[in-house]
């Protein structure tokens, strides 16, 4: 739909963009932020415009961090002997949320998908290889969501880490097929990390 003004127009498309926001929502939202206070929109236009300065990735785990490590690297009451593979940051945070879970993370940065280019090289799989290899993680979770693209990655990954001394787990239990870890409930979540399964039950 076209608008006679230009800046509200403007909003409105670039609020359409965002994931899960049609026309009509995004309409909504641009009279939302036109009703707020002036000093109050501007906070939030502040706090879009300065993202990217203020947000990095945790060099260690790549999770999202102020800068340096992220607080779950940096927290001496975390169990350093247990690893979780996810695909994204918003992984950790529905699993932190969850609050059954106090081992480390990595984050992959998304999932093998060679029909779109992405191959292993694109995501951060050479790093957590490594680092299972010179840390002694006496266990790796591998939660990648349980999509086609999910499974994928998970059994490259375990493949990579045969021959490493360390479990090697799998997500299982209570995420349904095809379901993305994000949009599980908390209750959902916390089963199907209690529940994981050794991955070499498969070779039997």
């Amino acid at each position: 739909m076209n608008y006679p003004i230009k800046a509200f127009q403007e909003l409105v498309e670039q609020l359409h963009r965002l994931p899960g926001v049609g026309p009509k929502t995004a309409e909504r939202l641009a009279i939302f932020f036109l009703n707020m206070e002036p000093a109050e929109a501007k906070r939030v236009a502040l706090a879009i415009d300065t993202l990217h300065e203020r947000v990095k990735r945790c060099p260690e785990c790549y999770n999202l961090s102020d800068g340096g490590k992220c607080n779950v690297c940096t927290d001496p009451r975390r169990d350093s002997s247990i690893l979780l593979v996810v695909e994204e940051a918003r992984d950790v945070l529905a699993i932190e949320r969850a609050g059954s879970y106090n081992g480390m993370y990595h984050v992959l940065g998304g999932t093998i998908r060679l029909a779109a280019g992405v191959g292993p090289e694109k995501l951060n799989i050479a790093s957590l290889i490594r680092r299972v290899k010179e840390k002694s993680f006496e266990e790796v979770i591998l939660a990648t969501n349980l999509t086609h693209e999910g499974n994928l990655t998970a059994l490259y990954i375990q493949r990579e880490l045969s021959g490493v001394k360390c479990r090697i787990t799998r997500i299982a239990s209570g995420i349904p097929m095809g379901t993305e870890l994000e949009f599980a409930d908390d209750l959902t979540l916390s089963q199907s990390i209690r529940r994981r399964v050794p991955l070499d039950d498969d070779k039997e």
